[in-house]
Parts: structure tokens; C-alpha cells; sequence
């Protein structure tokens, strides 16, 4: 920016000492709003110019937590040792003098006690400057950097509590550890305000299970290439795995390699945040630009320490629910389901018929129920062993699935003897052809422990509403005509009969 400023002084107007006229400009400006520390300095530079020969101007910022120095305002070209020159002094007590050094002057920003920065003029004759005009003055630039600092961080405090809050809320109810690390990656984005995020999960032996990411192009699968290797291959994986934020500038100047996530994600800044759980690592969360390197702060640092430890915990947690759902669904299924064949238990078919003669009762559609008894199957058991007849049972079920639409329900009551509920439709035609088809599969040899043995079936079919108007009584009807099918068919091998009018 040029000396020259186009923002008009008292001194100026009124033709007084340049010195008076920047204290009252400094007081009538005290009244109002102050938009940055770099209107506060265009205001000073030409009552500055006119009273010291000022060529040149910056304030710095002091970082309470790092002790480093940023710049916060500029006027004129830098000088290349303006840095050291304004951290000369600290070396100094709290309450000394403004430091001269040559043609330069740094002055310590102080209010309430704490330093907030530094002020460094250059020019020709700062030793004009009256101490009257210096100590004003760096006390409104000190206040200039406290109300700022103080927005600042009432923004990153609103922004980040925000940001945790939301993802804690959605965090814990996500339905998957998948959904889980889509929504830490989209919180992290949002977070820090970065183009790019990603979250690896990894197993116990830190091979990477699933990726996650937003802001890379649609389509873009190269993050995809990490699935299934090890993160322990990773400079970055190395950093963040004790359980530690790390922060690059540049990727440039950081270890990067080509298996490495910021590099497929072509960051050249990012933030990694480990996820751990009390078993160690589960995955690291990865933002950061693609288009400039940026300087990260001590509150990136703190939200990505927050971000980590929350993340940590809502990828545990839904690790746990989505264990907790397998295993209520692992006790349903075994509830319902035959342990030996996989197939619907006597439970579960009651259940499924009962829904379907109340909706067929309501649509006018026809079910029909079929029971079947196995021709020779104590004789395969008895010769075998149980485990042959086991076998046999196995292969029984899949023949039946196969004999059905995927609509239909094919059910183990127990022993020997199978219920078939056929929905949709089912009149008599279609159930006896589905019956012989049950028949003519049965009859075909079935191989165990390479012998071949014969069986045969027995099937009694009831229909809903011809032969019955209820569970029960289709129930009823099947296992007669099951029985009856059996007299009849015994030396056949199989075969099936209806309900006879009456049962």
C-alpha cells in the first residue's frame, strides 16, 4: 500500500502540528466502529509521515499461545529484518521505553496487562515523536487488536460449538460406522472451511476398510485405491497414530508419499486428526486445500483436537450400534428361522399366515397352505446316522426353495415334515402344480458322502377360502390331507391330495 493515503487528517485541514492532530484524530476515531487494525494505521500514516519522515509501518499480532508474530497491517515496503526487530522487544521489560534501532522503531502493544502485538515504524526522525503521542497511540492499537482478537474468537467459539454440537447430535444417531465417517468428513469440510475432507477407518491391524470424502470431483475414485492396504504406510498415518494433531502449511514440505491420502487428495495444506478408541486407532479424519497453502492457527488446532476426540467417539459408538443391530438381528433370525436348514420356523409361519389370510380376506385373494411329510427319511437316518439324515434335510430344503416363487413362504415345523404358504393368487391349479413339482424333485436321488439315496414326499394342501376361513383350520385341513395323500400314495412314492369338504 502507498504512503500517500487517501484518508484526511485535522492536522491537515488545519495546518497544526501533525503530532496533536493524531492525537485528536485518534480520539474522535475512538468513538467509532473500527473495521480493522489497517483503517486504524491508514488513519496514523500521514500524521506519522509529516511528524517522523515515516517510510514504512506494520503491526504485528501476537499469537498468546504460539508467541509468534503474523502481521495484522502493513503500509509500505517490508524490511527484511522488521521481524526480528519487533521481537527485540520482548527481551525488554514489560513497561520500557519504545526500541530504536537505526531507522527503526518497534513499540510494544500493550492493555489490561497482556501484550497483544507490536508496532514497527521506519523512517528518517522517529526520535521526534513525543512519548505523549506513542503511549496513546500503541494503546489504541492494542485495543484495536483486543476488540478484533475478541470477535474473532467469538466467532471461531460460536462456529466450532456449532460445528461439534451438530455433529454429536447426527454423530450418535447415525445408523452405521459408513454413515458415521461420511458425516465426520462432511462436519470436518464445514469445520474448517476447507475444499476438501476425507475420513479413513481402519481395522485393529491398521489396514484401511473404508474411505469417505467430499469436495473431490464426482467420479474421482483414486482415495479408493487405498482400501484394503495398510495405513501404516503413511507419513501422515505415522504422525496422527499416537493420538496427535498434525497440521502442514504446504504439503510440500511435509513427508508425503505417494500410497499417501493427501497426496491422492491433492492438498497442498491439510489438517489429520486421529480417531482412537480405547483399543487404539480406528481412522484419521483429512481436510485441506488444493489451491494455496494456508497457515493454520492455534483454534484450527483446537477445533481438530475436538474434532478428533468427538470423532473418536461417534465412530465407537456407532461401531457399537451397528454390532448391537447384527446381534438383534442374529436373535430375531433365530428366533424365527430354523437353525438346520436356514428356513422359517413354525413361529414365523404362523406369523406370515395369518398376515396373509387377513389381507386375502380383504383383497379377496386366495392363499393356499401345504404340509409335507418325507417318504423314507427314518429309514436314511436310521441306516446313515443322524448326521446323513441332517445332510438330507439341507438339501430337502433347498429343492423346496427351488419349487417356489420368491413371494412364498417354505417352512421347517420340525422332523421330517415342511409347510409351503403360497400367497397371491394361489387356487387350485396353481397349488397343485406346485405340489407335483415338490413331488417329482423329492423322487430325484439325493447324494451323501457319495451314496445316493431315494425319498419320497407326502403333500396335503388346504385353500383359503374354499376349504377354510382361517390359520387354524387350513392348518387342520393340510395335515389330513397330508395323512391321507400318505395312505394313499405309499408305495408310490408320493404325491398329493386336497382337503376333502367337511375335515
Amino acid at each position: 500500500m502507498s504512503l500517500s493515503s487517501g484518508v484526511g487528517t485535522a492536522g491537515a485541514v488545519l495546518g497544526g502540528d501533525p503530532q496533536d492532530a493524531l492525537l485528536g484524530d485518534l480520539v474522535s476515531f475512538m468513538t467509532k466502529d473500527t473495521p480493522s487494525v489497517q483503517h486504524v494505521l491508514d488513519l496514523c500514516v500521514p500524521h506519522l509521515r509529516d511528524a517522523a519522515g515515516l517510510t514504512a509501518a506494520t503491526v504485528f499480532e501476537l499469537d498468546s499461545e504460539t508467541g509468534l508474530l503474523t502481521v495484522s497491517a502493513r503500509v509500505g515496503e517490508p524490511g527484511r529484518r522488521d521481524q526480528l526487530t519487533a521481537g527485540k522487544i520482548f527481551r525488554m521489560a514489560a513497561g520500557a521505553k519504545p526500541l530504536v534501532s537505526g531507522e527503526q522503531m518497534a513499540v510494544r502493544l500493550r492493555i489490561g496487562g497482556q501484550t497483544v502485538g507490536v508496532l514497527l515504524l521506519t523512517g528518517t526522525g522517529l526520535d521526534a515523536l513525543r512519548p505523549d503521542v506513542l503511549a496513546p497511540l500503541a494503546l489504541h492499537f492494542a485495543a484495536t487488536l483486543q476488540g478484533l482478537a475478541a470477535e474473532k474468537q467469538r466467532q471461531f467459539v460460536s462456529h466450532t460449538t456449532s460445528t461439534i454440537r451438530r455433529l454429536f447430535e447426527q454423530g450418535m444417531a447415525a445408523a452405521g460406522v459408513e454413515d458415521a465417517g461420511s458425516l465426520l468428513a462432511a462436519s470436518a469440510a464445514e469445520g474448517f472451511r476447507t475444499e476438501h475432507a476425507a475420513v479413513i477407518l481402519v481395522d485393529p491391524e491398521s489396514t484401511v476398510l473404508s474411505v469417505h470424502s467430499v469436495g473431490l470431483p464426482e467420479g474421482d475414485t483414486t482415495i479408493a485405491e487405498l482400501i484394503g492396504k495398510s495405513a501404516a504406510e503413511s507419513p501422515v498415518w505415522q504422525a496422527v497414530r499416537d493420538g496427535k494433531v498434525a497440521l502442514a502449511n504446504d504439503s510440500a514440505t511435509s513427508p508425503v508419499r505417494p500410497c499417501d491420502l493427501a497426496l491422492l487428495m491433492k492438498l497442498q495444506s491439510f489438517a489429520a486428526m486421529p480417531l482412537m478408541s480405547a483399543q487404539g486407532p480406528v481412522g484419521m479424519i483429512m481436510c485441506g486445500d488444493s489451491g494455496a497453502s494456508r497457515e493454520w492457527t492455534s483454534r484450527d488446532r483446537t477445533l481438530a483436537e475436538q474434532l478428533s476426540v468427538e470423532g473418536g467417539l461417534i465412530i465407537d459408538s456407532a461401531r457399537m450400534r451397528q454390532a448391537a443391530q447384527v446381534h438383534v438381528a442374529e436373535l430375531s433370525r433365530q428366533a424365527f428361522h430354523d437353525s438346520l436348514t436356514g428356513l422359517p420356523n413354525r413361529t414365523h409361519l404362523i406369523d406370515r399366515a395369518d398376515r396373509a389370510v387377513r389381507d386375502a380376506g380383504a383383497t379377496r385373494d386366495r392363499v393356499a397352505l401345504m404340509l409335507l411329510d418325507l417318504n423314507g427319511f427314518k429309514q436314511v437316518n436310521d441306516t446313515k446316522g443322524h448326521l446323513a439324515g441332517d445332510v438330507l434335510l439341507q438339501q430337502v430344503a433347498k429343492r423346496l426353495l427351488g419349487a417356489v416363487r420368491d413371494s412364498d413362504v417354505v417352512s421347517r415345523l420340525g422332523g421330517d415334515e415342511f409347510a409351503i404358504l403360497l400367497t397371491h393368487d394361489a387356487d387350485e391349479d396353481v397349488a397343485s402344480v406346485v405340489a407335483g413339482r415338490i413331488c417329482e424333485r423329492l423322487r430325484r436321488p439325493f447324494t451323501i458322502d457319495g451314496d445316493e439315496v431315494s425319498i419320497g414326499g407326502s403333500v396335503g394342501i388346504a385353500l383359503y377360502p374354499d376349504d377354510a376361513t382361517d390359520y387354524e383350520a387350513l392348518m387342520r385341513g393340510a395335515d389330513a390331507a397330508m395323512y391321507e395323500a400318505k395312505r394313499a400314495t405309499k408305495r408310490s412314492g408320493g404325491g398329493y391330495r386336497r382337503a376333502r369338504a367337511g375335515f
